[in-house]
């Protein structure tokens, strides 16, 4: 909403360099609007999405998003996600939910922190949860070291976890099944 009010602003303000004014109410009035709708989008707060929350077994809080309607992953079973990793502070840790493929993992194999391997096999195909793991269910009392390409963690600081489910190779119908025979 603050982007479109933004948006029409802009629009209206380079409109003027084109349209001349007839008059000087016309001129005050539209230039009310300009300077009202320009304030409304830049101190309105953004929109908040209602989301269901509720805090898993493991301690890690979860708003859940969008409810999918697919299969749930078993441990061992490679399950396919996009996810963006986020300190609490803001630094982004990784980021790959626009990424034209998403990660594969081995559900259960500990190649993601404890916390999201704890709520992954609850989750669902479909599923877009956003969790927030404790310190404990992410890097620990060690925290990580920066390396190339990824920032420093430090030790015990919540990972904010944007999570989504987008596919269980091996349990997922078939096109063919899907489409039907030619």
């Amino acid at each position: 909403m603050r982007n479109l009010l933004l948006i029409c602003a802009i629009a209206v303000v380079t409109s003027y360099s084109f349209v001349p004014k007839s008059s000087r109410a016309l001129f005050l009035r539209d230039s009310l609007a300009i300077v009202g709708s320009i304030t409304l989008a830049t101190t309105s707060p953004p929109p908040s999405f209602a989301a269901e929350s509720i805090t898993h077994p493991s301690g890690v809080h979860i708003n859940i998003i969008s409810s999918g309607s697919g299969p749930k992953p078993e441990v061992g079973e490679l399950a396919a996600i996009r996810f963006k990793a986020t300190h609490s502070n803001g630094i982004v840790l990784d980021d790959i939910l626009d990424t034209p493929e998403p990660f594969y993992t081995r559900v259960g194999s500990g190649s993601l922190i404890k916390g999201v391997e704890k709520v992954l096999p609850d989750m669902r195909v479909g599923d877009h949860w956003i969790l927030l793991v404790p310190g404990e269910l992410a890097f620990g009392k060690k925290g990580r070291s920066s390396s190339a390409g990824k920032p420093r963690v430090p030790p015990d600081a919540e990972i904010i976890f944007d999570l989504e489910v987008v596919g269980l190779p091996g349990k997922e119908p078939e096109l063919i099944d899907i489409v039907g025979t030619v």
